[in-house]
């Protein structure tokens, strides 16, 4: 048993209903319990520090927030006490006074210090399009029939098979989710070969849907950013797109890897850095996974779950810092915000790719998985709220932050420093700071890992099913597409004809490391109607339903 304290942070789940087959109970319902520990309520406790790290992004433009204002102020009461006539004679006999060099100076001076402002300004980065990769139908596996290529493979006892079929079942995936032929294979199927040929099927049909919908050439691109975590070959994936597609020679070409799910935000990162150095350029950002390649045949329980979740797909996303592709753009970049927590031991190893006593290799997932995904969250979205909330929001958790720290800090010794660092409940009984985000995102991106991670998060957040429901469905159909599956639930938004001008979207994404990573867009035009290609298009009408919470 927990101790009391500690019960809160526990939920239970009933699982495994059936009628008793045999004893003395023969013929009487049955059922068990698992009980396993919440996610952190991480808005119960924000971080002092990480508060800090978010203001500090915003104060850095404070300063034309303090002074235009002003200056609109008094500039606007001075002219509105003159009349048109006394107006243009103030500015006649103002001027007269000075000669020409002295004029030409000063308009020399202006245009100087404007070209240094527009100049020194970051550019807008616009996605274009984006496409996400729809296996065939011939890859299409339920949840029985996952179990039963397992078990044909040779390669897994009873044991293993049943702890899959159970995880499976509370996992919230559906029956039409995609794995590669090769897993019912009895051979060796963990090989470059069959990773190559996973690899080329995913990433050429998602660049191919992508180049035909955005009209752009292959040539055309000048950065091409690729991340897969697990299968990273040489030639790297980025040179077998580069010589797949024929592209130029100067092409900035980058390949990540090891980075887990929260690499697509990274990949988006690293595009928009260098489409900042590289003005009139467009950039191509592939994320994916190799599932062939990831798979566990040993019995470790521990690394038998990401062959439960992880399923095919890919994403291809378009961005440019080109003004003229504003009129066709569909979103503007506005703020991405990354939290690294591998300095700390237990943070790194949560996620550890390894091999067994067996010597099979594979992903060992920490059983303290929730614990540290939940406050790696909590750090990132701490950062963020400064940056996104609105100014009700802001006045208000200043003024809880200001009188939560003054309150603590009137303690002594240790307990006062703890008080001051972290708004957690005090003797003041100031209450924390709960955001409301959805004050500041229309649309909610959240990765979908699992159906216990989507649901705790909704909790925490205080998210309604409407804002969960793209996470939920994209689990459900295509699985845990890994660093993919953000632009797979914004594909969904898309396809709902949610998508209205000036919405914000916010995808939130972690991984491996452990990385919890933020990025949020603006849409520039309304998506009234899906594209051709859209994933969603043979079974949108069959989202929502009931049985995804």
């Amino acid at each position: 048993m927990a101790p009391t304290g500690e019960q809160h942070l526990l939920s239970t789940e009933i699982v495994n209903r059936g009628i008793e087959s045999a004893g003395p109970d023969a013929g009487s319902m049955t059922f068990s319990v698992r009980v396993r520990r919440r996610l952190p309520d991480f808005v119960q406790s924000v971080n002092l520090k990480y508060v800090k790290l978010g203001y500090h992004y915003l104060i850095n433009h404070a300063i034309y927030l303090a002074t235009v204002p002003v200056l609109v102020l008094v500039f606007g009461a001075e002219i509105g006490s003159l009349s048109r006539e006394e107006l243009w004679r103030k500015l006649w006999d103002s001027t007269a006074g000075y000669d020409l060099a002295t004029v030409l100076a000063f308009f020399a001076v202006s245009v100087f210090t404007l070209s240094v402002y527009f100049m020194s300004r970051p550019r807008s980065i616009y996605l274009i399009d984006f496409a996400c990769f729809k296996p065939t139908d011939d890859l299409k596996v339920t949840k029985e029939e996952f179990i039963e290529l397992a078990r044909k493979s040779g390669k897994f006892d009873e044991a293993s098979l049943e702890f899959q079929k159970k995880i499976l079942q509370s996992s919230g995936i559906g029956d039409e989710t995609y794995v590669p032929k090769a897993i019912m294979s009895p051979d060796n199927i963990t090989t470059m070969k069959e990773g190559r040929a996973e690899a080329s099927m995913v990433i050429f049909g998602a660049l191919d849907e992508l180049f035909k919908k955005t009209r752009v050439r292959p040539k055309d691109v000048g950065v091409l950013v690729v991340n897969c975590s697990i299968f990273n070959p040489t030639p790297s994936l980025s040179a077998m797109i580069i010589n797949h597609y024929k592209m130029r020679g100067n092409i900035l070409s980058f390949n990540l890897g090891g980075m887990g799910c929260s690499a697509g935000i990274i990949a988006v990162d690293l595009a928009r850095d260098m489409l900042q150095a590289n003005p009139n350029n467009v950039a191509v950002v592939v994320s994916t996974e190799m599932v062939g390649y990831n798979w566990y045949p040993g019995r470790d329980r521990s690394m038998l779950i990401p062959n439960c979740y992880i399923r095919m797909g890919c994403s291809a996303v378009l961005l440019s810092n080109r003004g003229r592709d504003y009129r066709r753009a569909k979103y503007r970049l506005e703020h991405i915000v990354r939290t690294h927590k591998g300095a700390d031991d237990r943070y790194f190893r949560s996620v550890y790719q390894e091999e067994d006593e067996q010597r099979f290799k594979g992903l060992k997932i920490s059983k303290d998985l929730v614990e540290i995904g939940g406050d790696a969250l909590k750090t990132n979205i701490t950062t963020l709220g400064p940056l996104v909330l609105p100014l009700s929001e802001q006045l208000l958790f200043f003024t809880t932050l200001v009188k939560r720290y003054f309150s603590g800090s009137k303690g002594k010794g240790t307990n006062a420093a703890k008080k001051a660092d972290t708004l957690a409940p005090s003797s003041s009984g100031t209450k924390p700071y709960i955001p409301d985000y959805k004050l500041a995102f229309e649309h909610f991106c959240v990765h979908a890992a699992s159906k216990t991670v989507v649901n705790e998060l909704q909790r925490n957040l205080g998210l309604s099913d409407a804002n969960v429901e793209p996470s939920r469905a994209t689990l459900h159909r295509f699985g845990n597409t890994s660093s993919s599956s953000i632009w797979y639930e914004l594909a969904y938004l898309e396809a709902k004809g949610r998508i209205k001008r000036g919405d914000r979207i916010w995808q939130l994404s972690f991984g491996s490391g452990f990385k919890c990573n933020s990025a949020v867009w603006k849409s520039v035009r309304s998506i009234k109607k899906p594209s051709s290609n859209n994933p969603w298009l043979d079974c949108l009408d069959r989202y929502p339903f009931e049985a995804l919470s």
